[in-house]
């Protein structure tokens, strides 16, 4: 018998389409339900995945009821003289429901897995939600979507059981490589069965190779020279010499688990600093002034443009707001270049030329020249978070929102990157505010501080006025303040520290009860002047050593116990500790009127 070749060729044009077909509502399908939460989710899901798990037959029995004379599709087409049944486009319309499942899923999977913060950022550099599919989303799902359209492919190439109930098994039209293998094993034909089975093998296989092949040359983002950067279609932000500087007002309430946000404060030109413990609600107020969250209610003013307000239903989006956001994790696209990152946020319509000129002049600023082809992978942490410093200042946003810069970096680095971060921000003409919960990183960095705790601003001042006096035991202890102890006021410049065991002189006279009193480790003087006020003999209980200071826990006026037995914690670098060590005790503690600090 002579050999026909034709149920190569149908089953390579019939996986084709179907390929073609499950790609794109693959794609759209996964966009869709990645962002879908409605009530039908699970339900809509377990329709897409069906074909992978009910048997072929029934699959094809569906369809056969659904394109079928009596089917509600079937007797559509008929009407218009289109019959289905039995031909090649039931062979398609088959290979594409089996193999729609595998691209979806495929597709959903590779849409999960982009870091939700490379959205945000895009955002806020603002890109629209067809620009950051284009050239975010689409681009790094890329490897799993084509791995999905080579599984759909074989999927497709191999499909017998509902190809066969829906186009049938005719000889030259819907005669598939699948149901020339069967056939040729029914009537006894193996050699025609064996040249079947090692041609699919075959296109199977070199698909999933040349897949193989192209993800480990490229899983890395380095495709191509992408030196020139891309516009996008961004609206042009107003030009700072058009505002009004009338600042940043934030007065918001969001429910989070476990408490509530309730914060409110105005803020100018000077750096504000977001001060707290981890989990106090300081990054979620950044993400609600940048639009990545909605307060539950409140308003949100900038520059004298409403962003928020619950009451008159404004919540501007992300991209329109003309805020810059450096993410802890930087969130730099990790398939596009330096010079392209920085580009990213720059007004549409921006020539060539401009584009060039003002990446050059950040990559200046930050001290990056050179590295501009480079891409993410390459660079080290510092140099990262330097290019997410330049590229949320390229677009010249009216506020400059830093969650943790820092958080990512060892000791060195943060010293060397923090003096950057200083000398940038004092250039820039707009509302900085920058959250930590590292102290000292707030002091030298900040003007003013927005001091945290579980959702509410137990302080907001000066960074002077909120270390020198601190109005709570809480704001104290987020400053740094290790030592404290209740109080009863004995006269107006005179309390008794109930867990010290001494009395005290204040500077200050005493206008209202306060409930504690406190002084800070590094403050606490060793004197050898047993006569002055508030000096008291002392012991060391025990001892604590940091490379360049030692902490001495002391305990007042009768020599300790234990190791844990003592009342205070003082500082002192290792030089005087050297002097100290050897003298005898007991020693002298002095508890400076001055920097004694009295609390509620």
């Amino acid at each position: 018998m002579q050999f026909d070749p034709s149920p190569l060729w149908i089953s390579l044009k019939t996986a084709l389409f179907a390929t073609v077909f499950s790609f794109f509502l693959g794609i759209a399908a996964a966009y869709w339900m990645l962002g879908y939460r409605g009530k039908w989710k699970s339900l809509i899901e377990g329709i897409f995945v069906s074909p992978l798990i009910l048997p072929p037959t029934v699959v094809g029995f569906l369809l056969l009821l659904l394109f079928g004379k009596n089917g509600v599709l079937g007797q559509l087409l008929l009407s218009l003289n289109i019959s289905i049944v039995f031909t090649w486009y039931a062979a398609v319309i088959t290979a594409t429901v089996v193999a729609f499942p595998l691209m979806y899923k495929t597709a959903l999977g590779a849409f999960e897995q982009i870091d939700a913060n490379l959205l945000r950022v895009a955002r806020t550099l603002g890109a629209s939600e067809v620009t950051i599919f284009w050239r975010i989303t689409l681009p790094l799902a890329m490897p799993g979507i084509l791995a999905g359209t080579t599984l759909a492919f074989a999927r497709a190439l191999g499909e017998f059981g509902a190809t066969l109930m829906l186009a049938g098994n005719i000889p030259g039209q819907t005669q598939t490589i699948p149901m020339a293998i069967y056939f040729a094993v029914e009537a006894g034909a193996m050699n025609e069965a064996w040249i079947w089975v090692l041609v699919i093998m075959g296109i199977s296989l070199s698909g999933i190779i040349a897949v193989n092949y192209w993800g480990m040359g490229n899983r890395e983002w380095g495709i191509g020279n992408r030196e020139k950067p891309a516009l996008n279609n961004f609206n042009n932000p107003p030009s700072h010499s058009a505002l009004a500087n009338s600042g940043l007002f934030v007065d918001i309430q969001k429910q989070l688990p476990g408490f509530l946000l309730d914060v409110s404060f105005s803020t100018n030109e000077q750096v504000l600093g977001v001060l707290g413990a981890s989990g106090a609600g300081k990054s979620m107020i950044l993400r609600c002034i940048a639009g990545i969250e909605t307060p539950t209610k409140g308003r949100i003013v900038l520059n004298g443009r409403v962003l928020f307000d619950s009451e008159k239903g404004i919540n501007i989006p992300s991209s329109d707001r003309h805020i810059g956001f450096l993410f802890q994790n930087y969130a730099l696209f990790p398939h596009l270049s330096v010079a392209q990152n920085i580009a990213f946020g720059l007004p549409r319509g921006t020539s060539a030329l401009t584009i060039k000129q003002q990446v050059e002049a950040q990559l200046v600023a930050m001290q990056l020249q050179g590295y501009k082809s480079r891409y993410p992978r390459e660079l080290s942490g510092g140099q990262q978070q330097r290019v997410a410093l330049a590229r949320a200042l390229a677009s010249q946003p009216e506020a400059l929102l830093l969650d943790e810069p820092f958080s990512a970096l060892d000791t060195h680095l943060r010293s060397q990157l923090e003096q950057q971060l200083i000398t940038s921000v004092e250039t820039y003409q707009g509302v900085t505010l920058f959250v930590t919960h590292n102290l000292e990183e707030a002091y030298r960095v900040c003007q003013d501080l927005l001091v945290m705790e579980r959702g509410k601003a137990i302080a907001y001042s000066s960074k002077q006025n909120i270390f020198e006096r601190p109005n709570t035991v809480s704001v104290a202890q987020l400053t740094g303040c290790k030592n404290f102890s209740r109080v009863v006021v004995k006269a107006s410049q005179q309390v008794e520290a109930i867990d010290w065991g001494c009395t005290l002189r204040v500077i200050e006279p005493v206008s209202e009860l306060p409930s504690h009193v406190g002084i800070r480790a590094h403050q606490l003087t060793f004197t050898n002047k047993p006569s002055q006020e508030n000096t008291f003999p002392c012991w060391v209980a025990r001892t604590s050593e940091t490379p360049h200071r030692m902490t001495l826990y002391l305990k007042l006026n009768v020599s300790p116990t234990s190791p844990q037995d003592y009342h205070l914690q003082a500082e002192v670098f290792k030089e005087k500790w050297a002097i100290l060590k050897d003298q005898s005790f007991p020693w002298y503690i002095r508890l400076d009127p001055l920097r004694l600090m009295l609390m509620e």
